[in-house]
């Protein structure tokens, strides 16, 4: 049984195969229509959700296949009612997979290792894989024939940031972190399990933003995050005109979404000639549509 928890589960061949497939759909969509024909995927979100909702739901129908969102408690997804792996189990008599956006990757990760049904994991505290390789389909469309490109993310550590160091431990591709030290410090540590020639720390935004061919950034507080306080040590972390003109000609800026204007990053740059933001966005179908093939096929 294939699952989808976290991109450092994978082998390189592997997000290859899948980012090939999303290529291929992109292209050619029609081709896919019945890919997932007959075949019913259930949603069930413990946390808001526009893009992971949407892309799932619609890149499911577009493969011919059914989607059924489930309201957490309303099915008793809480350990209440019953456990979480009873649940999931009568589950598994009407269904062929399960995507979970939840804050608890402990769990994920045990009903993954149950094998009750095929497990995707739609974000959580810890990661957020999907976004990332719908991300990474965007830079190589964006950055085709730039060898070495050099990326920058610039912000907090996150669930996303995780996610693409993960990647780059596969691909070996230049990556420069600039967060604030007070920030920073909490993950020195589990950076240094990751740290290598091509995974640099910086903590002045134009110094590590220099000729970058990309700049990421996310919001500085995560969904359902407390320490808000953390904020003000991004004061000179706004992504803006400036830190675009320190960087390469043609640099292209990402962000996941949802931003906060005017924090990490301006208007300006959100929707200036550089933001390729909606391109990620619509991207996020055609990788979660490669995605479901990937853990469906037997």
């Amino acid at each position: 049984m294939k699952h989808f928890i976290d991109i450092n589960n994978l082998k390189k061949k592997e997000i290859d195969e899948i980012i090939s497939l999303a290529i291929k759909i992109k292209k050619n969509p029609k081709k896919y229509s019945s890919s997932c024909k007959d075949k019913t995927l259930g949603l069930i979100f413990e946390k808001q959700s526009l893009r992971t909702r949407l892309s799932f739901n619609i890149g499911m129908q577009k493969l011919g296949g059914y989607v059924l969102e489930l309201q957490s408690k309303d099915i008793g997804f809480d350990n209440k009612r019953e456990k979480v792996e009873d649940v999931l189990n009568v589950l598994s008599q009407y269904i062929d997979c399960v995507m979970i956006r939840n804050n608890n990757h402990k769990q994920i990760l045990n009903l993954s290792k149950a094998n009750i049904l095929p497990i995707i994991n739609g974000l959580t505290e810890y990661s957020h894989p999907c976004q990332i390789l719908g991300d990474f389909l965007t830079l190589q469309e964006c950055l085709k024939g730039k060898k070495n490109a050099n990326i920058a993310w610039i912000g907090d550590y996150n669930n996303v940031l995780r996610s693409l160091i993960h990647l780059q431990n596969i691909y070996n591709f230049k990556l420069n972190l600039i967060i604030p030290i007070e920030v920073f410090k909490k993950y020195k540590r589990e950076f240094q399990d990751f740290k290598n020639k091509n995974l640099n720390y910086f903590s002045d935004p134009v110094l590590g933003t220099k000729n970058s061919n990309c700049i990421m950034t996310d919001v500085w507080v995560s969904m359902g995050e407390k320490n808000i306080n953390k904020k003000k040590y991004f004061k000179n972390y706004t992504v803006n005109k400036k830190i675009i003109s320190n960087a390469a000609n043609n640099v292209i800026f990402m962000h996941c979404l949802p931003a906060k204007r005017g924090q990490e990053v301006t208007s300006e740059v959100l929707d200036g000639k550089n933001s390729v933001v909606l391109m990620q966005a619509k991207n996020r179908m055609y990788i979660q549509q490669a995605i479901l093939i990937y853990v469906l096929k037997k």
